[in-house]
């Protein structure tokens, strides 16, 4: 990939269609069809997507991603100010890990799962440098940029509960909430402190939340998954 992929992240975000910022995620379990609250998530320089649908599993409607060698996803739009605690709960299963990949690593920053949080740009924490360049990447885009990201993963090897950047982007943290082999084709459950969360990857409160997006990815890997995500929430 020639394109850092933090960059490619926050244009994605900028591009992504859909409606105007909502103060809520729309459940998976209820939607009737990819475009309700929901919009693609793709990169200008990888032609070769992931595949979404909704599907019934167990009874219950959830999304089920497909990645052959491929990189997008779906991101919700919001705006959402995370507070002193915010909580986000979601369940996901994964068909396997990528053997070939590492968190450490950009030849290996694929991850048969993910979910994305973007938060918004604070330009006065920021050089001037950057907000430069993200002055001109708003021109080119048509809207602001969101700024740092968390990246909740399904890791391949990284121990759980690891925090490090991305191998592309500090501005991105990954925090490893899985890892291994071990629970492939298990549904699990998962809480995390988006606020906690933050401050212990970027070391200061979070500014609102702009997006959350569902990713599963392999083009770095060139390695083949299937993901299934289940309602994502968001509780204080």
């Amino acid at each position: 990939m020639t394109i850092v992929r933090g960059t490619l992240l926050v244009a994605a975000l900028a591009l992504a269609a859909g409606p105007a910022p909502a103060d809520t995620l729309q459940p998976f379990s209820t939607m009737s069809s990819l475009d309700d609250g929901w919009a693609p998530l793709e990169f200008p320089s990888i032609k070769k997507h992931s595949q979404y649908q909704l599907v019934t599993d167990d009874g219950t409607q959830v999304i089920r991603a497909q990645s052959q060698g491929g990189a997008s996803g779906l991101i919700a739009r919001i705006h959402i100010e995370p507070g002193e605690k915010l909580t986000l709960h979601w369940r996901w299963k994964v068909s396997n890990i990528y053997q070939t990949g590492n968190a450490r690593k950009k030849d290996g920053d694929d991850y048969p799962a993910r979910i994305y949080v973007a938060f918004a740009f604070e330009p006065d924490k920021a050089g001037f440098f950057e907000r430069v360049k993200r002055k001109a990447a708003e021109l080119i885009y048509g809207e602001k940029l969101p700024g740092n990201a968390l990246n909740y993963i399904w890791a391949n090897k990284l121990p759980v509960n690891t925090v490090i950047a991305n191998p592309f982007t500090d501005r991105t943290q990954m925090i490893a909430v899985r890892s291994g082999p071990e629970q492939a084709g298990q549904w699990v459950t998962e809480t995390q402190d988006i606020v906690a969360d933050y401050k212990r990857a970027f070391g200061e409160a979070p500014p609102p939340i702009v997006g959350i997006g569902i990713m599963t990815d392999a083009d770095n890997t060139g390695e083949s998954a299937t993901a299934w995500y289940g309602d994502i929430t968001l509780e204080r």
